[in-house]
């Protein structure tokens, strides 16, 4: 296994020369690769992105097209009971977790930022609920990316992002996890990735073509 992957990385060359053509095909190829979350402010952006956690967005989009109705501004996440906050956000799961945690984000925004979400990667993650990745997208999303996004449960994610980073060019930190995740959406499926039909299957290192 070992040697195949090896003669297959010698196969594509190095990564350093493969990224930047790997982006600009990908670019080429999903046009449209965009967050899926809908919102209107970088508050129902911040609500949204803590949401997605373990659910859809698909699922997100459906909760909070009545939410963002009922709750619009940091004050109305605390006044109302912690159980029927609880119900408002039951269908994206550890609905319980999610409420406790927006609403303390809500009252550190309050209290430390004037009722407004911070920019800085650094303020972001002291919010409750708030981890890197969900700070990445919110940054990223208002024209501030300081970060890739990066979601991994297998490995440190701090150490893909931070090697993620030496290696994809500044000005494409936001747009390439778009990128992947369409691509993996449409083409390189986890189960049965339909590499006959992807655009960098000559470029990677797993291609069965």
């Amino acid at each position: 296994m070992r040697s195949y992957v090896a003669e297959a990385r010698r196969r594509v060359g190095p990564k350093r020369l493969r990224i930047r053509p790997v982006i600009e095909r990908l670019a080429s190829e999903h046009p449209d690769a965009t967050i899926a979350l809908r919102f209107r402010n970088d508050l129902e952006l911040l609500v949204s992105v803590m949401l997605s956690a373990q659910t859809t967005d698909v699922t997100v989009n459906r909760v909070t097209e009545s939410l963002f109705r009922k709750y619009q501004s940091p004050e109305d996440y605390l006044a109302v009971p912690l159980e029927e906050l609880e119900r408002d956000l039951r269908p994206t799961g550890t609905f319980r977790q999610k409420a406790r945690n927006l609403r303390g984000a809500m009252a550190m925004l309050l209290e430390e930022f004037g009722g407004e979400v911070p920019l800085r990667i650094e303020d972001l993650v002291r919010l409750p609920g708030v981890g890197r990745k969900t700070a990445n997208v919110v940054a990223a999303e208002r024209g501030a990316t300081q970060g890739i996004v990066v979601d991994t449960r297998q490995e440190d994610p701090v150490k893909i992002e931070r090697d993620l980073r030496r290696l994809v060019p500044r000005e494409d930190w936001a747009r390439f996890p778009h990128l992947l995740i369409w691509h993996g959406r449409r083409v390189c499926l986890a189960r049965r990735p339909r590499c006959e039909r992807c655009v960098v299957n000559d470029l990677c290192p797993s291609s069965r073509v």
